[in-house]
């Protein structure tokens, strides 16, 4: 399956803008409850403003709360991103570290953030488990674990580890693109012949279709969808 959605999105990748791990760090600790797009679009003002986390640390907390305003619960992000740039001040000489077992130590984050920096900044493998990878696997079946650290470890058990990054880039787009919470496009997934999830959403090729949401590869024609769906059915 993994394969196959990475035929669908090759250009699959982490759609937080950043120039270095500190700017991913920050970037993702913002990303909480809002879009990546939101995050992009005051992230440069950001950055501009307080450039590494001395800058930041320093930082007038009022101010940062109006640049960072549209991400929502603007005053808890700024509260955990100005701590956050102090602790990597004074206990790692304002650079951000490359190890799990030291990022979880600081204000806001946690494993999944933690993942995102070592996989996209330092090329460190790991397994990003976002609201979209887990409504994915708990759908495709590869595990019935809610807790996100477990699900973590069950998707680390199936898939080799160099592809843990790419795999979750993978399983997000498809999650935001194509199978989605609500009304997933069943007839439009590549991999719903092998999904025990088929038939939760819409399963007609062309609505579903329809539902698709962003740029992918080319999709097959309409024909060549209906021959698969009922492939799919039988």
């Amino acid at each position: 399956m993994i394969r196959v959605l990475t035929q669908r999105y090759p250009d699959a990748h982490c759609e937080l803008d950043f120039a270095d791990p500190f700017q991913l760090l920050v970037a993702t600790v913002l990303s909480a409850q809002t879009t990546d797009v939101s995050v992009n679009s005051v992230t440069p003002a950001l950055f501009a403003r307080y450039p590494d986390a001395l800058a930041l640390a320093e930082a007038d907390r009022e101010q940062v709360e109006q640049i960072i305003r549209p991400t929502g619960i603007f005053r808890a992000k700024a509260e955990s991103i100005t701590k956050l740039a102090g602790q990597l001040v004074q206990r790692f000489d304002g650079q951000v570290p490359g190890r799990m077992r030291d990022l979880v130590t600081l204000p806001g984050v946690g494993r999944k953030t933690a993942n995102v920096v070592l996989g996209n900044a330092f090329g460190v493998p790991g397994i990003t488990v976002d609201t979209h990878v887990g409504r994915l696997v708990r759908r495709f079946g590869w595990t019935e674990e809610t807790d996100p650290v477990k699900v973590e470890h069950a998707i680390g058990e199936l898939l080799v580890r160099r592809d843990w990054t790419q795999a979750s880039h993978v399983l997000i787009f498809h999650g935001r693109r194509t199978c989605h919470a609500k009304r997933p496009a069943c007839g439009a997934c590549p991999v719903a012949k092998w999904c025990p999830s088929f038939g939760i959403g819409v399963t007609d090729p062309v609505a579903a279709a329809r539902l698709v949401k962003g740029p992918t590869v080319e999709e097959p024609a309409a024909e060549d969808a209906v021959l698969e769906s009922e492939q799919v059915a039988r």
